[in-house]
């Protein structure tokens, strides 16, 4: 199919979301659970070179994104990363079938994180707050509230995404701001007490912290909904990520500085809340809970958007069950009632750190076959040599990185992610077996 012809179909469909919705979306996914999650993770490892491994965890982002963007532009496929590969590599049904199944339990494990993470700053505040059912609970009710809204409407889903991005985006500045101006102490002073954190331990935290950075792709599976995907894929992808960097360095550089490493490591799942309790008061912790609660329900609605899309081209193909694929209109309810099911499933039988570092090596491991695919057909996307080898480069070393720190340091947690990719593997094999033409 030529441009042209691609151009005449966007053109015959209605467009819902413009440049602002598509940052919306992206910064939706991106600027959720990740950052609240990480920092208590990153300042156990690292202490003050937090901000540090957080802007490489984004420069290893930007890596990802080129050639994201390159086979978007190109192939303009709601179904994304899957219909990338599968359209690269035709002659591979298993391959096809098993980065599908990889890249969508990559998507529930970050709904599950986000919905989870929401769940820990809504009930902070509240007697029930280290009861463990509770918050699952929680965390259930608010992926059933977005599984709703995703039913209801695109247009509607666009607008509220919007409001809750770009409010939370205010808040979690101001937040940050306030905490750098009550700071305890200096960069400088944390950095002495440093001394034998090793370059290794920052590279590693960076790679760890790929995990906050992921939901740029969720851009692409709105194609079909979307303005001119040629010019806003890449802008408002490029956009979202060179915010995501600036808000997560600053909100780690306030924490780090206003808030104790003993608080932030002791209290992860709710750390900013807790420590802005103590250092800003009682208005401090709310303001931290509104945007921490924004962040998060921006993250599952842009999730459940884009991936429950990628889900139904994926089911389509045959390598899901058929009814995956059923649509009202353009929106793919049995997907987004799917995957709202087994993310909540996951919140009930998984721990908190396995969905991070499992959702990091996923989208890791996608990432690098996404720059191979399009090192491949390099002449077609018009993609640099240099930066696309260098890309996939940069995304083994750090999948390498996180399996090395995996296997020195928990090697059950390795064992348990290792299981589920094994029955990942078995799955899609089944179902490339099964749909053989």
């Amino acid at each position: 199919m030529t441009l042209a012809e691609k151009k005449t179909i966007h053109r015959a469909r209605e467009k819902t979301l413009g440049v602002p919705e598509l940052i919306a979306i992206a910064l939706g996914g991106m600027v959720g659970g990740g950052i609240f999650t990480i920092l208590g993770i990153s300042v156990s490892m690292v202490g003050a070179y937090t901000p540090v491994a957080i802007f490489i965890g984004g420069g290893i982002a930007l890596l990802a994104c080129y050639s994201y963007i390159k086979l978007g532009v190109y192939y303009q496929d709601e179904g994304a990363t899957y219909s990338f590969y599968k359209r690269t590599f035709p002659e591979s049904r298993f391959a096809a079938s098993l980065i599908g199944w990889c890249v969508i339990f990559g998507y529930i494990s970050t709904l599950a994180l986000y919905a989870y993470t929401f769940s820990s700053y809504a009930v902070s505040a509240v007697d029930f707050a280290n009861n463990e059912w509770g918050r699952k609970i929680v965390a259930g009710l608010i992926i059933l509230s977005f599984t709703l809204i995703n039913i209801w409407s695109v247009k509607g889903m666009g607008k509220i995404e919007d409001i809750m991005v770009y409010s939370k985006l205010i808040i979690l500045i101001v937040i940050s701001f306030v905490l750098i101006n009550n700071s305890q102490t200096s960069l400088p002073e944390l950095l002495q007490n440093e001394q034998n954190t090793s370059l290794l331990s920052i590279l590693i935290v960076a790679s760890l912290t790929f995990v906050a950075y992921e939901g740029f792709q969720l851009v692409i599976n709105a194609v079909n909904e979307m303005e001119q995907p040629e010019v806003n894929i890449p802008k408002s992808i490029y956009s979202a990520i060179f915010l995501a960097i600036l808000i997560y360095v600053v909100i780690s550089l306030g924490a780090i500085l206003a808030i104790s490493f003993e608080e932030i490591i002791e209290n992860q799942e709710y750390a900013l809340a807790a420590g802005a309790n103590h250092t800003l008061g009682h208005w401090g912790t709310d303001l931290v809970i509104i945007g921490a609660l924004l962040a998060t329900s921006s993250a599952i609605s842009g999730t459940l958007f884009g991936a429950s899309r990628q889900m139904a081209v994926i089911a389509q193909d045959g390598y899901f069950p058929a009814i995956l694929a059923k649509r009202s209109g353009q929106i793919p309810t049995a997907s987004i009632i799917g995957m709202s099911i087994m993310a909540f499933l996951l919140i009930l039988a998984g721990s908190l750190r396995i969905i991070l570092e499992f959702g990091s090596i996923t989208f890791l491991l996608v990432s690098v076959l996404m720059a191979y695919a399009n090192f491949k057909i390099r002449q077609l996307t018009k993609a640099s040599p240099l930066i696309t080898i260098s890309s996939i480069v940069g995304l083994v070393l750090a999948t390498a990185l996180i399996i090395y720190y995996e296997f020195t340091h928990q090697p059950q947690q390795l064992a348990f992610i290792v299981g589920i990719y094994a029955l990942l593997t078995l799955s899609a094999w089944l179902y490339s077996k099964k749909n053989q033409p």
